[in-house]
């Protein structure tokens, strides 16, 4: 597929990155609106090591904007107090939204660091959570709950919620959910998430393999899948199919498969190479009922499952 056949939902304009904005990090949010967080490059520090947009960081609190695209119209909101390395969105309800850093360690009277900030509708903090260390991936769901899976360091690590590979948080920090050893295997890291209504989709891998598990929120019932693709970044499910992406590390390209379930199992039906405007790195892709939200360098697009 080719990127003239791709719908572009937002670009960072050439005004923009003139006047030194970049973007830092983005999200879709569950009522189908994308939201970019723009900081000045001056405020961002670029690691030699990690190429990509996932390289810069904050490195001391800064303001910012936070671009939200609904309906072909942006709005734009002046953030204040952006923490220095935060590299996590979520969108939430009532115009709310979410910044988190991955990591978190613990002060000197043993508590865990605050890592993620509740933004008010007009870009205000209001309140500060930790919500566990070593994140890998976020998404929001449509009641604002927070939903993360981890990297082996926080798996492996001293925080007693991350030990279990995948989570759930409220908006005042609260941890509501974990899989309680009802997975096939112990997680090592996530990879991609996806909504579809009320259900959330968590992709992660371990020494076993890479799988995909379904939670309906409101029981907290778990349902759990080998993943078909054990390179997975991105998922995107609309009932008995899904569309899977796997990236070319800061190259303009994903690799697209499209899978349908057949007999309780994730069965690839086909595969395709799709060009994207930009190069692609780590969370390059978001799953809202069953569209799939891909960034490519700075500019994004979406296609459907």
């Amino acid at each position: 597929m080719t990127l003239g056949e791709l719908p572009i939902i937002w670009s960072l304009s050439s005004e923009d990155a003139r006047a030194g904005w970049r973007a830092l990090c983005w999200s879709a949010g569950p009522n189908s609106e994308l939201g970019v967080m723009l900081v000045q490059e001056q405020n961002l520090d670029r690691s030699p090591y990690i190429k990509g947009w996932v390289g810069w960081g904050v490195v001391a609190p800064c303001d910012g904007i936070l671009v939200v695209v609904s309906d072909g119209v942006e709005r734009r909101t002046h953030v204040t107090r952006i923490p220095a390395w935060t590299s996590h969105l979520a969108l939430l309800s009532w115009s709310r939204f979410l910044l988190a850093s991955g990591r978190t360690r613990r002060d000197q009277d043993g508590n865990w660091d605050r890592n993620a900030v509740v933004y008010s509708p007009g870009g205000h903090p209001v309140s500060h959570l930790c919500i566990g260390d070593d994140i890998d991936y976020i998404i929001s769901d449509r009641n604002s709950d927070i939903w993360t899976s981890y990297g082996d360091e926080g798996i492996y690590g001293d925080h007693p919620v991350t030990s279990a590979g995948l989570a759930r948080w409220n908006t005042d920090g609260t941890h509501t959910w974990g899989p309680q050893g009802r997975l096939p295997s112990w997680p090592l890291g996530g990879s991609a998430a996806a909504t579809e209504k009320a259900t959330v989709w968590l992709a992660w891998y371990s020494h076993e393999g890479a799988f995909l598990t379904r939670v309906d929120p409101t029981t907290g019932d778990i349902t759990n899948y080998s993943n078909p693709h054990k390179d997975t970044d991105g998922i995107a499910v609309r009932g008995t199919r899904m569309i899977l992406t796997h990236r070319f590390h800061n190259r303009p390209d994903v690799e697209l498969s499209r899978a349908e379930l057949i007999n309780d199992a994730w069965i690839i039906t086909s595969r395709e190479r799709l060009a994207l405007p930009g190069p692609v790195v780590m969370r390059c892709a978001q799953g809202r009922d069953g569209v799939l939200w891909i960034r490519g360098g700075d500019t994004w697009t979406r296609i459907e499952a």
